[in-house]
C-alpha cells in the first residue's frame, strides 16, 4: 500500500492536509464512535482526488473536516499555509468565502436568483467583484452562456449542478470540495458535470477533492484515496472504474468479515 502522505511534497504544492486528524463521537468509552481514526493526507494543488469507502469509513466526515464545516476533536487541518482548526468564526466564514469552493449533492441554489446571480452571490456576499475575464471563462467552459438569466426552476439538474460548479469557481479557490456531485444527475448529466471538473484541473490548475461512492465518477480523478473504519486503507492513481471496483469490493468483503 502506498502512503497517503508524499513526505516530498513542498508544503507550497499542497492545497488541504490533515495531519493526525481523528474525530470522535460519544461522551463515554460505551458510546465511544471513532469516525476519524488519525487521518494524515496530503492533497495536491491542481490535482483532481477523490475519496470513497464503505458507508459509514468516515468519507464525508473527512471532506467536511478538511474545509471547515465540522471540528475536528484532535490533529491538524490546513488548507494552503493557513491551519484551519482553531480559527475563529469569523475567520473561518472569511476562509471559506475566499479559499474554499463547495459543490453538494443538493445544489444549493436560491431560487429567487438568476444562474447569474447564483454563480456570483458569494463573492457579492464577502463585498467582492468577479474577475470579468475569469467569469466569462469559466461561463463558457461549462456552457452556461444563454442560460445565464434563468432561473433554477428553468433549468435542468445538470445545468443546475453546472451553475454551482461555476459559483465554486467563480472565486478562484485554493481548494474544491464536491460530495457527491452527481448523486442527483442522470448518466449524461453526470458525465457533462464530471469532464468539466476534470477539465478546471487540467486546463486551470484547480484543485479537487471530491467525495463519492460511483467507481465511474472515481475514473476521472488524478488519484483515488480509501477509507475504511475511519482510517486511511489505500490509495490509488490513474484509476478506472474497473480497478475502483474491485477495490470497494475487497473493502466491502473485508468489513463484511469483521461484523
Amino acid at each position: 500500500m502506498e502512503s497517503a502522505v508524499t513526505t516530498t511534497t513542498t508544503a507550497a504544492a499542497v492545497a488541504a492536509r490533515a495531519v493526525d486528524v481523528w474525530k470522535v463521537y460519544g461522551a463515554t468509552e460505551e458510546t465511544r464512535v471513532d469516525a476519524l481514526a488519525g487521518v494524515s493526507v496530503e492533497f495536491q494543488r491542481g490535482q483532481f482526488t477523490a475519496i470513497m469507502g464503505p458507508s459509514g469509513s468516515g468519507k464525508s466526515t473527512l471532506m467536511h473536516c478538511l474545509a471547515g464545516l465540522d471540528e475536528v476533536t484532535r490533529g491538524d487541518v490546513w488548507i494552503g499555509d493557513t491551519q484551519v482548526n482553531g480559527l475563529g468564526d469569523r475567520r473561518l466564514t472569511d476562509l471559506r468565502r475566499t479559499k474554499v469552493g463547495f459543490i453538494f449533492q443538493q445544489f444549493n441554489l436560491l431560487p429567487t436568483l438568476t444562474a447569474e446571480e447564483n454563480i456570483t452571490l458569494p463573492l457579492a456576499i464577502g463585498g467582492r467583484k468577479p474577475e470579468k475575464e475569469w467569469l466569462d471563462l469559466v461561463i463558457s467552459t461549462v456552457g452556461l452562456g444563454d442560460r445565464l438569466k434563468h432561473r433554477p426552476s428553468q433549468l435542468s439538474g445538470g445545468q443546475q449542478q453546472r451553475v454551482a460548479c461555476a459559483r465554486a469557481l467563480a472565486s478562484k479557490p485554493e481548494v474544491i470540495f464536491a460530495d457527491e456531485p452527481t448523486g442527483n444527475l442522470d448518466s449524461r448529466s453526470g458525465a457533462d458535470v464530471l469532464g468539466f471538473l476534470q477539465r478546471s484541473v487540467r486546463e486551470f490548475g484547480q484543485t479537487i477533492v471530491m467525495v463519492t461512492h460511483d467507481p465511474n465518477a472515481a475514473s476521472y480523478a488524478d488519484r483515488v484515496v480509501f477509507l475504511a473504519d475511519g482510517r486511511i486503507v489505500d490509495e490509488m492513481t490513474d484509476p478506472t472504474a474497473e480497478r475502483v471496483l474491485d477495490e470497494m469490493k475487497r473493502l466491502d468483503t473485508i468489513a463484511a468479515g469483521a461484523v
